[in-house]
């Protein structure tokens, strides 16, 4: 295992331990999100984790990948693992899935790992699919996004917006302000006030944003 796939697995196992264990956030989250892919679709969760999101999500076709060599453990049945890099999709042909998603991801990623991730995404999309992309916004997060040691980079609404339109892709939603900045704490447990908290315009320690790309 090179040096960046051991320190993956220990930031892996140190940071995000206890998330796969709030599963009424993710039930509420996964829900709110599901307006954004059909039921038929053929879905990809990138750097998919604890597979919290692509467990929950109703869709065709499900795929999971991560680099965590014990994905597969992670997996519902029916969601099919993938472990490799997320910027090396070779697995999917052109065109073939309709919704990629990406949560906490792409601020990890230097210049070329990310400018290679955002093309094999546009590359794997049918026309008309979607890339929704749910990361810290550090308009929002600033005093705290360097508390994670593997952030390699700092995205906005405003950047990743651009960064993504750059790439080809056309905006559907931006809220720059959707989710708190650390789900392990700052977010109530309960699936309802979870719900409640995604669809009032207050949102207390918000510092994660959420956008809906679509290629043409």
């Amino acid at each position: 295992m090179s040096g960046t796939h051991r320190l993956y697995k220990r930031y892996f196992e140190v940071t995000y331990q206890d998330l796969g264990k709030r599963g009424g956030v993710w039930d509420a989250l996964v829900s709110h999100l599901q307006r954004h892919v059909p039921s038929d679709a053929a879905v990809l969760d990138l750097g998919a984790g604890y597979c919290v999101f692509i467990n929950r999500i109703k869709a065709g076709e499900r795929h999971a990948l991560d680099l965590n060599p014990r994905l597969a453990e992670h997996c519902a049945p029916g969601v099919m693992p993938h472990v490799g890099d997320v910027s090396d999709l070779s697995m999917f042909r052109d065109g073939t899935l309709d919704v990629v998603f990406a949560s906490n991801l792409l601020e990890h990623l230097d210049d070329e790992p990310l400018a290679a991730t955002l093309a094999e995404v546009h590359r794997v999309l049918r026309s008309g699919g979607r890339f929704i992309v749910m990361q810290p916004n550090f308009t929002y997060a600033y005093r705290n996004y360097f508390d994670d040691f593997t952030h390699r980079r700092i995205f906005t609404h405003v950047s990743l917006r651009d960064v993504l339109r750059a790439e080809g892709f056309d905006v559907e939603v931006i809220r720059p302000r959707f989710l708190p900045y650390s789900m392990r704490s700052s977010l109530p447990a309960h699936p309802l006030l979870v719900k409640l908290y995604l669809w009032s315009p207050i949102k207390p320690f918000a510092g994660q944003m959420l956008l809906v790309v679509r290629k043409p």
